[in-house]
């Protein structure tokens, strides 16, 4: 079944899409589109319950290995 956005679902939906595919956090795209990461969390959510499809969110590595000479 295939639903239609409205005005404000397409807008937050796409602001998702971006993010995913610049490859950035949603905090990193909040920032950059002077957005609240709040707003991108809750419009998230809401557009998963209503079963649309959410790109995935890209998250990056928060450790690196390295390697200790003595």
């Amino acid at each position: 079944m295939i639903q239609e956005l409205n005005a404000m679902q397409a807008f937050w939906l796409g602001h998702l899409y971006h993010a995913s595919v610049r490859e950035m956090s949603l905090s990193e795209y909040a920032t950059q589109q002077g957005l609240t990461l709040a707003d991108l969390l809750l419009w998230e959510k809401r557009l998963n319950v209503r079963g649309l499809p959410v790109p995935p969110r890209h998250r990056p590595a928060r450790f690196v290995q390295v390697t200790v000479t003595p």
